[in-house]
């Protein structure tokens, strides 16, 4: 009994509690944001801009995959992807328009505070934005 006393501490002092998980990616609301808008893009039969930000979407999600930190000892599964609400219904070409703006400026935003090696896809997707609202006009 004595014995297991005296061990308790050193038992507890060994374990070390697990890593805690990485912090959200910064690009997971562009993925979110891309999905959403092809969603509405395909509602409203904007089938170019729908296959741009599905694109969109799959590259930012690729680097966000890249980018995740692999903890030992978890499932070597990638992390879920985030899936975007379907678009309302009486969706229309203004509301794509103003869903691309919102989203050129989102991208635009974030790509002065992401690492230089992630900025040049941000500021991408923001420029393919404003294109895209270009097409549509």
């Amino acid at each position: 009994m004595l014995l297991a006393v005296a061990t308790a501490p050193l038992a507890a002092a060994c374990t070390t509690p697990p890593p805690a998980p990485p912090p959200p990616d910064p690009l997971a609301d562009l993925v979110v944001a891309a999905r959403a808008d092809a969603a509405l893009a395909t509602a409203v039969g904007a089938a170019e801009t729908a296959a741009a930000r599905s694109e969109h979407a799959a590259r930012l999600q690729a680097e966000v995959e890249r980018a995740t930190p692999r903890v030992p000892g978890a499932s070597s599964s990638p992390a879920p992807t985030p899936s975007a609400a379907p678009p309302p219904a009486g969706a229309t070409r203004e509301a794509l328009v103003a869903a691309l703006q919102a989203a050129r400026k989102q991208a635009g935003d974030l790509a002065v505070t992401v690492p230089a090696h992630r900025a040049g896809l941000v500021a991408a997707v923001s420029a393919g934005c404003a294109s895209l609202v270009e097409a549509l006009s």
